[in-house]
C-alpha cells in the first residue's frame, strides 16, 4: 500500500521569501527516504484561515500524514497548535510536565545571559508552547517549541497530523523522536517497502536519455512499476528511481539498458555525488587550488564536508594577474603572451600551487565568466582547467560553456570536479568529448 503526504511550511517571512525554505525540502527528501510518497509541499503565512485551508486541501488529496513547520513560539502570531486543534474539534490544555520542562530551558539560557528573572509575559508564553490538543501526543523539544502528533480523524476524513517548528536545527534535532509518535508510527506501518536508486551522469543531455527510456519502455516487462523521475544541473543529469521490492529486477533491468546505452557518462550507480567521489580518491593524497573566474568555488566543494582537512592543504584565489605572477610564479611574459585565460597560464598556476604548498595534485581555472571581457577567440564562457600532479605530467582543458556569469562559473567548478575524479581514478568515465593537451 501506498502511503501518501503532504507538507505544509508556515511563516509569512517564507511565504514573502525574506528566508528560503529550508525545511520542505528536508522533510520531503526524509520521507521519501522511508518509502512515503510525497504529494505536496504548500507555504502559507501566519494566519489561522490560509493554514485550516491548506490542511484542507491536503486532506481532500487523501494523504495519510500532514507534516507542518513552524508556528509553534510563544508569540501571537504562533498558531499552528491551535489551528490544527480547532480543526480537528479537540481542546488545549496545558501540559504540565511539558510546561516545566520547556521552563527549565527557557531559565538555562537566560542563566548563561545573565538574566534569569521570571516575568508574567515569560511564563505565558511558556504556558502557550505546553498547550497540546486532548487526544495528541506532544514531542519533546529541542529548542524550546515542542512537537505535536495528531492521530488521524476518520469520522472528519482528517489526516495524521505532525506539527513540527520552524527552525530547521530544531526540526532535524526531533525528527527521530517524531516518526516514533504514535500517530505518526501507525502511519508509517501501513507503507509499503519502497527502494529508491540513484544513477548519475555527466554530459548526457535529457533528450538522449529520454529516448532511452521509450525504447526500455517499449521492451520491458513492468516498467510501469518503475517511477522514474530525472533532473538536469549543472551538466550532471540524475536519474532517480522508485519502486517496491517487488520489482527490484525490473529495476536492474533498466539501469543495464542505461549504462549499455550511456555508460561513458555515467559516473555513479549508487547515489554517490562527484564530491563524494573525489572524497574518496583524494584519501592518502593533499590538494591544493589555484583559482581565477571560479573565486575559490573549488576550494569550498573540496572543503564542505568533515575531514577534509586530511586532504586539503589550501588554496589560492588569483584574481589579478600579478598575484598569479607573485604567488604561483607565472611568468609575466606567458600571461602576455597566451592571456591569462589560456591552458598554458592554468598549467602554470596549478603547477605553481603545487609546488607552493607541497602537494600530490592541485587544480587551477582562469576563465572569462561575463557579462562581459569575451573576444572573437575567447567568447564569454571559455575556460580553461588545469590539474599538475607530482608524479606524471600536468593535464589542461579549454571548455566553452553557456549561460550568465553565476552559471559559467557553476558550471566550470563541477567540470573541475569532474575533470579530478576523471584524473584520480582510470576507470571514472567522464567528460566524454572536452578538448584537452598534456603540458610537460
Amino acid at each position: 500500500m501506498t502511503v501518501r503526504a503532504g507538507v505544509v511550511v508556515t511563516g509569512t517571512e517564507v511565504l514573502s521569501g525574506r528566508v528560503t525554505d529550508r525545511n520542505g525540502p528536508w522533510v520531503a527528501t526524509q520521507l521519501l527516504e522511508m518509502g512515503v510518497d510525497v504529494a505536496h509541499i504548500t507555504i502559507c503565512g501566519d494566519r489561522p484561515g490560509d493554514l485550516t485551508a491548506q490542511l484542507r486541501f491536503l486532506a481532500d488529496q487523501q494523504v495519510d500524514l500532514i507534516v507542518t513547520t513552524g508556528g509553534l513560539g510563544p508569540t501571537a502570531d504562533d498558531l499552528t497548535v491551535a489551528t490544527v486543534a480547532a480543526l480537528y474539534g479537540r481542546e488545549l490544555h496545558v501540559d504540565v510536565e511539558l510546561e516545566e520542562r520547556i521552563h527549565a530551558i527557557v531559565q538555562r539560557w537566560r542563566s548563561r545571559l545573565s538574566s534569569s528573572t521570571d516575568s508574567e509575559p515569560l511564563r505565558a508564553g511558556i504556558r502557550k508552547q505546553a498547550l497540546v490538543p486532548h487526544g495528541a501526543e506532544s514531542i519533546s523539544p529541542t529548542g524550546t517549541a515542542p512537537g505535536v502528533a495528531m492521530p488521524a480523524d476518520e469520522s472528519r476524513s482528517l489526516p495524521a497530523v505532525l506539527v513540527l517548528p520552524g527552525p530547521p536545527r530544531e526540526l532535524q534535532a526531533m525528527w527521530p523522536d517524531a516518526v516514533e509518535s504514535a500517530p505518526v508510527a501507525e502511519v508509517l506501518a501501513r507503507r509499503a517497502r519502497i527502494r529508491q536508486d540513484t544513477i548519475r551522469a555527466y554530459g548526457l543531455s535529457e533528450a538522449d536519455l529520454a529516448a532511452t527510456l521509450r525504447t526500455a519502455e517499449s521492451r520491458m516487462t513492468g516498467f510501469d512499476d518503475l517511477e522514474i523521475t530525472t533532473c538536469l544541473r549543472l551538466g550532471e543529469l540524475e536519474i532517480v528511481t522508485r519502486y517496491e521490492e517487488s520489482a527490484a529486477d525490473t529495476y536492474s533491468t533498466l539501469a543495464g539498458l542505461i549504462d549499455d546505452a550511456h555508460g561513458a557518462q555515467i559516473f555513479s550507480t549508487d547515489g554517490s555525488t562527484i564530491d563524494d567521489i573525489v572524497a574518496r580518491h583524494l584519501a592518502g593524497r593533499r590538494i591544493a587550488t589555484a583559482e581565477s573566474c571560479t573565486g575559490g568555488m573549488i576550494a569550498a566543494r573540496l572543503t564542505d564536508r568533515a575531514g577534509s582537512s586530511a586532504y586539503v592543504a589550501g588554496g589560492v584565489v588569483s584574481y589579478a594577474n600579478e598575484v598569479k605572477t607573485s604567488l604561483l610564479d607565472v611568468p609575466a611574459g606567458i600571461l602576455d603572451e597566451h592571456g591569462a585565460v589560456s591552458e598554458q597560464v592554468a598549467a602554470m598556476m596549478a603547477e605553481g600551487a603545487l609546488k607552493t604548498m607541497d602537494v600530490d595534485v592541485a587544480i587551477s581555472t582562469s576563465g572569462i565568466a561575463g557579462p562581459g571581457g569575451g573576444t572573437e577567440a575567447k567568447p564569454v564562457g571559455t575556460v580553461c582547467i588545469a590539474l599538475a600532479f607530482a608524479d606524471r605530467p600536468t593535464i589542461a582543458r579549454t571548455l566553452r560553456l553557456p549561460g550568465d556569469r553565476a552559471s559559467v562559473r557553476s558550471l566550470s567548478t563541477t567540470a573541475a570536479m569532474h575533470m579530478l575524479a576523471d584524473a584520480l581514478s582510470p576507470d571514472h568515465r567522464v567528460e566524454a568529448g572536452l578538448r584537452s593537451s598534456e603540458h610537460t
